[in-house]
């Protein structure tokens, strides 16, 4: 049996009815003009998320100052402050989700 090491993009296997269309068409081709196409409410969600990802402040002088600091060797690495912030942010999802 071979393995191969190719990885097909999400979605893609010929078994997902997904990239079918009612006529049988396959993915790329283009669709009859009274075709009706509707989004899940996942969908609305996960564009949601991304248009408030996409906003998210980046402080690019701040970003250059650590560049800096890690090319000359001068960035600490404090294990305590990360795990301090990562235990934070699993408790405040777990009070999300609770």
């Amino acid at each position: 049996m071979k393995i191969s090491s190719t990885v097909s993009p999400l979605g893609s296997a010929t078994n997902d009815t997904r990239t079918r269309s009612s006529t049988g068409a396959k993915r790329g081709s283009t669709p009859p003009a009274d075709t009706e196409v509707s989004l899940s409410s996942l969908s609305s969600k996960l564009q949601e998320i991304q248009a408030n990802v996409s906003d998210a402040p980046v402080d690019a002088q701040r970003v250059a100052e650590i560049k800096q600091a890690i090319a000359e060797g001068r960035f600490k690495i404090n294990p305590e402050r990360i795990a301090d912030g990562l235990l934070s942010s699993v408790r405040d999802l777990l009070a999300k989700n609770s």
